[in-house]
């Protein structure tokens, strides 16, 4: 087995080889003058089971080019498996024609990363359980889920709970939260949604008063919604809101919306690697989801399952 990376959150990918007490397979990815990028893999990887670590996030498309052409490279070299590690999956949001005369994008960036070359895909929190099968390969995608029950459980198992979903289309991944948190009672914000990257939060389906409210969703990126449902919950009479989010895209002025609101703690997974923008705020934290990856990967590679790793 041999871990490869491309530049897009080499701190993840640096401590998912550590756990797993393995280098990092030496490569050359770099840009010429015009921007195309360029790989030379500095090792020999002919009949190996090659694990490519790279997050399709800012800038996505530089992310994505230089996963596709990583991929061809390992394939050119003879590798006998390549699985592309997606911590977090670009494109994933446009997982269907929300209108006519619209793309399906993630199933196009399913086919690119298929017909490059990938054996099979490894991601976290999928936006979209059908984005599975957009890929013609194994797909095994990775629940946040235990990593964040753990860290509330430690910080917060002595409040009195209510997992929230800040809207309908999350209600299956609050649920499975509250599951795990010995069955904590489930809240919803109903939103109507007025324009992409906006909401408005029109009421709460559930019982919030005098409760310690978890927010959870997958993806947090101008984190108007969760600060919309926060400052909902806390008119409602909940007694603090803490967010747990997966991926935190967190762009535009995210960090300042987060720091200004009413949230007690944004906490995020480190599948993206954005320590420089969210620089030293103070109501954002990172958990690692490296362990996660490193045991998945390991399974993968010794053939067991990797399903009972959420059991």
């Amino acid at each position: 087995m041999k871990l490869m990376t491309g530049n897009s959150n080499l701190p993840l990918a640096r401590d998912i080889a550590a756990y797993l007490e393995l280098p990092l397979t030496e490569a050359l990815v770099r840009r010429f003058a015009d921007e195309e990028i360029f790989v030379e893999i500095m090792e020999n990887v002919r009949g190996e089971d090659v694990f490519l670590i790279q997050s399709t996030s800012f800038p996505v498309n530089d992310n994505l080019m230089e996963l596709l052409i990583c991929i061809d490279a390992l394939k050119r070299a003879s590798a006998k498996r390549i699985t592309a590690v997606l911590p977090y999956f670009g494109y994933a949001r446009q997982d269907r024609k929300p209108g006519p005369r619209t793309p399906i994008s993630a199933k196009l960036v399913a086919n690119l990363i298929t017909t490059a070359g990938a054996d099979r895909v490894l991601s976290v929190d999928l936006h979209a359980g059908q984005i599975q099968g957009f890929f013609d390969i194994p797909t095994d995608n990775l629940f946040g889920a235990p990593v964040m029950s753990a860290d509330i459980n430690a910080r917060f198992g002595s409040k009195n709970l209510t997992v929230v979903s800040p809207d309908v289309g999350g209600v299956v991944r609050a649920r499975a939260l509250a599951k795990r948190l010995n069955n904590a009672p489930l809240a919803i914000v109903d939103k109507r949604r007025e324009r992409a990257g906006e909401s408005e939060v029109m009421n709460i389906i559930g019982e919030v008063e005098g409760r310690f409210c978890i927010l959870i969703d997958d993806i947090v990126d101008s984190a108007g919604t969760l600060c919309n449902a926060a400052a909902a919950l806390k008119e409602a009479g909940a007694e603090d809101v803490v967010a747990y989010v997966t991926h935190g895209v967190l762009s535009g002025g995210a960090v300042a919306r987060v720091e200004g609101s009413v949230l007690r703690e944004l906490v995020i997974t480190d599948s993206i690697g954005n320590a420089e923008a969210i620089g030293n705020a103070k109501r954002i934290r990172h958990l690692t989801i490296a362990p996660l990856l490193a045991e998945a990967i390991k399974r993968i590679a010794d053939e067991t399952s990797v399903s009972s790793l959420f059991d």
